[in-house]
């Protein structure tokens, strides 16, 4: 029977394989320190048996009279921990390497471009409620679990569209993603070449190729072409959003690892995640503009380790570990802290815990401020993220404040941060998009508060008179207002979903646009 293996498993192993697939020293020169310290260890070391064969040539009585300390042999002596620690300091200062130094400034997981197909074929009821939904649930699953990293959207039928430039917001893509329907497009179709164009040309614009998930439920032939990977490109998965039993047509001519199925639970997106990080694990270690990552700590801190417990001859080596083990074990969290304190900095720390995800933590630590910015807007404290982006006059700290504000439904000061980043920095195709989607939002909620607050919309201006009572017109009468309708008001929250119901109607004006010649 064969053995099935576990995702985590896989993981793991494909993990190790790419390490062992660029390991290399960056001074190998340190290593031909290696046979002159084996040699030494070699001469200094006692021969276990050798107070055996000098007893052999005396007097058992005598030799046992002369031995001196225990008569047993040690397995261990302290020159070997000399020489394992020797060793170990050679190969960190050789500089073992199997990463690149990653920018700080860009995501730390792959950009990723999603192109969804939205024709009428993606209306089939076969995967309840239908294909289209179904899809756009895994889609915003996707994005929840890649939380911090870049992601782009396009939709295509007949033609193709950017729906929303790469960010890090999940609700720009949810608003953007509730709005997509087979009614919003120009034309109906398949045209997955122009989408695949348009979602490279996304991921050109970032310094590292990211990854683009095609979802669709069919593929014409003409179009296999276009999902080949190329020379530095970004490389295509397809999302097979179908059910198990229809056959995948065109796709079957594709690598099985490049095609999944769509499925209930989340094995599918479980692939698309090791797609993505392979990919941005691999366009790290392609860029020569980044430095390799000096790895030498690795074997520095235990060669530093076993040099501290070696202090008097004879073997406490084993003794002073297990204390110190212990000591660490039982040690109150301050004093752990205090520790931290001698080999990282606030910085560090902080990073530390922004890579684990705990944003509130780094965003107590970060002295850097566009770091401390950014981990508070992740914590969901935007008008602290706000104010610290505030204070930096950057296209990046402007688009920052943007979004913390849009964020907190401040829109107005929203529009003056992006419009401040374009002032900064014009060719800024993020800001210009958000300041187009928030001018939008602020309009449409200003308008329509408008409307219910004057009565506008019933056509009933403030100077008008209107009489309820036509023949005793200005006459003392008495209404019962108890059965009437109260005016409703509407929450910021409401105004918000109001505003979702209403993006498709945006996407189809701009769509029909694209399609009649405008700019995509």
């Amino acid at each position: 029977m064969a053995a099935f293996q576990n995702p985590s498993e896989g993981r793991v192993m494909q993990t190790l394989l790419d390490i062992l697939a660029v390991f290399h020293f960056l001074r190998p020169l340190w290593l031909l320190a290696l046979p002159l310290i084996v040699w030494v260890w070699y001469r200094v070391r006692k021969p276990r048996n050798a107070g055996a064969a000098t007893s052999e040539k005396i007097a058992p009585h005598l030799a046992e009279a002369l031995t001196v300390g225990s008569t047993g042999t040690k397995r261990l002596q302290p020159i070997d921990g000399v020489v394992l620690s020797m060793i170990l300091m050679t190969l960190a200062a050789a500089g073992p390497t199997w990463s690149r130094v990653e920018n700080p400034f860009l995501s730390q997981t792959a950009s990723m471009a999603v192109a969804l197909e939205v024709s009428r074929s993606m209306e089939a009821p076969d995967l309840p409620p239908n294909r289209l939904d179904r899809a756009k649930f895994k889609v915003l699953d996707l994005i929840e679990r890649r939380a911090g990293a870049r992601t782009a959207l396009f939709a295509y039928a007949g033609s193709a569209h950017r729906v929303a430039p790469l960010t890090e917001d999940p609700n720009i893509l949810r608003a953007m993603l509730d709005g997509l329907s087979p009614k919003v497009m120009p034309s109906d179709g398949n045209n997955v070449t122009a989408a695949l164009e348009l979602a490279r040309a996304e991921l050109s614009k970032t310094e590292t190729p990211g990854t683009i998930l095609l979802v669709l439920d069919s593929i014409d032939r003409a179009d296999l072409a276009a999902l080949q990977p190329t020379e530095g490109g970004a490389p295509v998965v397809v999302l097979f959003a179908a059910p198990e039993t229809e056959p995948l047509g065109a796709l079957e001519e594709m690598a099985s690892s490049s095609v999944i199925r769509l499925t209930a639970d989340e094995s599918d997106l479980n692939k698309i995640e090791r797609a993505a990080e392979s990919a941005y694990r691999a366009a790290l270690l392609g860029d020569d503009r980044l430095d390799w990552e000096d790895r030498g700590w690795v074997f520095a801190w235990p060669a530093a380790l076993i040099l501290l417990l070696w202090f008097r001859q004879g073997w406490t080596m084993r003794w002073a570990l297990a204390l110190l083990l212990l000591g660490n074990l039982f040690a109150p969290n301050t004093a752990r802290a205090d520790v931290v304190d001698w080999f990282l900095t606030p910085d560090q720390q902080a990073m530390v815990a922004y890579n684990n995800k705990e944003y509130a933590d780094a965003a107590e630590l970060f002295l850097d401020p566009m770091w401390r910015a950014l981990a508070l807007f992740k914590s969901g404290q935007y008008p602290e993220a706000a104010d610290v982006y505030s204070r930096m006059d950057t296209a990046e700290a402007a688009f920052g404040e943007g979004m913390a504000r849009t964020r907190n439904r401040e829109y107005r000061p929203a529009i003056a941060a992006y419009t401040k980043a374009l002032e900064l920095q014009p060719d800024f195709p993020e800001a210009q998009h958000n300041l187009e989607v928030t001018t939008y939002v602020l309009e449409y909620v200003e308008s329509a508060r408008e409307a219910s607050d004057t009565g506008e919309d019933s056509g009933i201006g403030a100077d008008d008179v209107v009489y309820d009572n036509e023949a005793d017109r200005g006459a003392d009468t008495q209404t019962d207002f108890s059965q009437e309708e109260k005016p409703v008001f509407k929450s910021t929250e409401q105004w918000m979903r109001s505003v979702d119901t209403e993006m498709g109607d945006f996407l189809r004006s701009r769509f029909l646009l694209e399609a009649s010649g405008g700019n995509q």
